[in-house]
């Protein structure tokens, strides 16, 4: 694939567009002003892979906490700021390194200059975020709820912006609809050269939310569109985190240990789906480039296994050990992940 050149921001020391990794980002949900509670979900998240996380700023006490929470986190924080200017003043005035804002909800033009020109002062990007869910009175009455109004809103926030010469700006233009959200980011590309942070937004439970952001953000992504990702789940955000970097793995845009198995049939004679998923557990974070397969039986698994990088085809009673296609030895059905995991430790990492 072909990815999109956009312009580069940099929010704090993580480069956004310009052809660098994807960013991955997700969101906290403790009350913000819980600053206890919500600096431990902010490096716990950044410990499980995430590169910015976002807050959101419901009241001043949450915008006050920005100084402490930042003085005992590492990673990039966004401040959610809807409707009133004065939070992400504070945010800004405290340190936060980027703002998430609506200009069109956080009222008359000179409070949208105000806020652009604290972000100016301190080199704090701004991103616009789009929601098909909210888009305004007047782009609805011209388009509907349409891909053609995401980008129009988009445009006219962005000549907001652009009006006080603000030009660190990321856009998001996210529906709850598949078919929309594409459109709509598809459109965007074409209209800018503002990285752009893909989403599909209130995708849904674990389940159904990951499937519906793997299809929808990995046409684009597959299309060369995307610069920073968040897939929205109704879970806890580390989820969010696993299903990032799990999708950008399989596309080539993140490297991680990879995992193959075997969908079984009734030829399986041992307990895959145990061995499976302890080896899942164990790869979750290895960010090393690995291929491992586990796979049921003699009919494809050794020639599934030989492609990895170290495998095992389970059988009878145990199972063959492959590594670099070579047959290694063979193991008993209690050995089998102990001996794997042996395997995988004392490969050469890339």
């Amino acid at each position: 694939m072909t990815r999109k050149n956009t312009k580069l921001i940099k929010v704090r020391d993580v480069l956004i567009g310009n052809k660098n990794k994807i960013v991955i980002q997700t969101m906290t949900t403790t009350k913000t002003s819980n600053i206890e509670e919500t600096i431990r979900q902010i490096n716990t998240l950044a410990t499980a892979g995430a590169d910015i996380v976002r807050l959101a700023i419901f009241d001043e006490s949450d915008a006050d906490a920005i100084k402490e929470i930042k003085r005992q986190t590492n990673v990039p924080l966004v401040a959610d700021i809807h409707f009133n200017y004065r939070f992400a003043l504070t945010c800004i005035a405290n340190g936060i390194d980027k703002i998430r804002i609506n200009p069109g909800n956080i009222g008359s033009e000179d409070r949208i200059k105000r806020v652009v020109d604290a972000c100016k002062k301190k080199q704090i990007p701004i991103r616009i975020g789009i929601n098909g869910g909210s888009l305004e009175k007047h782009i609805i009455e011209k388009y509907g709820v349409t891909a053609e109004g995401m980008l129009e809103s988009a445009k006219y926030h962005v000549s907001l912006l652009e009006k006080y010469k603000f030009y660190d700006i990321v856009l998001s233009l996210k529906s709850s609809h598949i078919d929309k959200t594409v459109e709509a980011y598809r459109l965007a590309s074409k209209e800018f050269d503002y990285p752009l942070h893909l989403g599909v937004t209130e995708a849904g439970t674990k389940f159904g939310g990951t499937i519906k952001s793997s299809i929808g953000l990995g046409i684009l992504l597959y299309e060369g569109i995307g610069d920073t990702i968040r897939v929205s789940l109704s879970a806890d955000p580390i989820e969010e985190v696993k299903v990032a970097k799990e999708l950008l793995s399989s596309l080539g845009l993140y490297t991680k240990a990879r995992l193959i198995s075997c969908p079984t049939c009734g030829r399986l004679q041992y307990k895959m789906f145990d061995l499976v998923n302890k080896v899942e557990a164990y790869l979750e974070d290895k960010e090393y480039d690995l291929t491992v397969a586990v796979m049921g039986c003699a009919v494809n698994g050794p020639g599934e296994a030989k492609a990895a990088d170290i495998g095992i085809a389970g059988g009878r009673n145990g199972g063959l050990i492959f590594v670099n296609g070579e047959t290694k030895r063979k193991v008993n059905e209690e050995d089998m992940y102990d001996e794997l995991i042996k395997e995988i430790e004392n490969y050469p990492k890339k």
